[in-house]
């Protein structure tokens, strides 16, 4: 098998790649880095074969920083909704990025931006290695992801806004590197709205599906709204209703962004919001 040579000036991707092509039941990741969770919930989201069980153990820290971004987090709660992945955390992790399965122990070894997968194939070292590593997940602490699964929040928002504003978050959301809202990428209550304004959605709607899916409370919407109106991105105007208050449908308020295509919204947002 391929990994039982070592896997020199690789990209991680391609490392991980490899290992699972191998078709073991189940892949241990242990301390990972940031890029090698990045990569791996990528690689894991568009594989098209059968899936090992991907145990990961990583810093608290660094899982809790990577999960901020909604594409990361959202890929990787529908696959701990398929049973392809779980997450635990520990403090007590050894200083190498490692992947362990029954057969093969390959370290991670950064340099500069080259990368290595050095492997270690002994059968009594393989076993003792996967066996104490297994042991060390299974001791460790669950990580609470919060972030809905992805597949749940497009089903859903076809459902309840419409499907024009399903496609039109899947092309943004494919557009976007990154989805943190921390002035690197729009974050996911950010990409609803302006969606729901293109679309012409009520506020009510898009901040109830939101809350109901898991991305964030009404409140958190009606913040956002206000935010992104006091800064022009946005409109309103009021729909009446039977009783109660009347209903604001969101419009877009910003020309570039009305004649931008879907796929240039989430780059005009940005530009607008710095």
């Amino acid at each position: 098998m391929e990994t039982e040579s070592n896997l020199l000036n690789r990209e991680i991707a391609e490392i991980l790649r490899t290992v699972i092509d191998d078709a073991p039941d189940e892949l241990l990741v242990v301390n990972p880095s940031t890029e090698a969770i990045e990569e791996l919930i990528d690689v894991a989201t568009e594989y098209d074969g059968e899936l090992p069980t991907i145990q990961m153990l990583a810093q608290s820290g660094t899982l809790k920083d990577v999960m901020e971004d909604f594409i990361i987090a959202s890929n990787a709660a529908d696959l701990i909704d398929a049973g392809a992945l779980a997450l635990r955390t520990t403090d007590e992790v050894p200083s190498n990025s490692l992947l362990v399965t029954d057969e093969v122990v390959i370290a991670l070894v950064t340099a500069d931006d080259r990368v290595g997968g050095l492997t270690a194939d002994d059968e009594e070292f393989v076993a003792e290695a996967f066996d104490s590593y297994t042991a060390q997940f299974e001791a460790a602490d669950e990580f609470s992801l919060r972030t809905p699964p992805l597949s749940r929040v497009r089903d859903t928002l076809g459902d309840e806004i419409s499907p024009d504003a399903q496609n039109d978050f899947d092309e943004v959301l494919s557009s976007m590197e990154t989805a943190r809202g921390d002035g690197d990428g729009l974050d996911e209550v950010t990409i609803s709205l302006l969606v729901a304004a293109k679309n012409e959605a009520l506020l009510y709607d898009i901040s109830k599906w939101g809350e109901d899916v898991g991305i964030a409370s009404k409140a958190t919407f009606s913040r956002t709204k206000t935010k992104l109106e006091d800064m022009g991105l946005i409109g309103t105007e009021k729909v009446p209703i039977d009783v109660g208050r009347p209903r604001l449908r969101l419009k877009l308020a910003n020309d570039d962004l009305r004649e931008a295509d879907t796929d240039q919204l989430a780059g005009v947002a940005q530009s607008l919001l710095h």
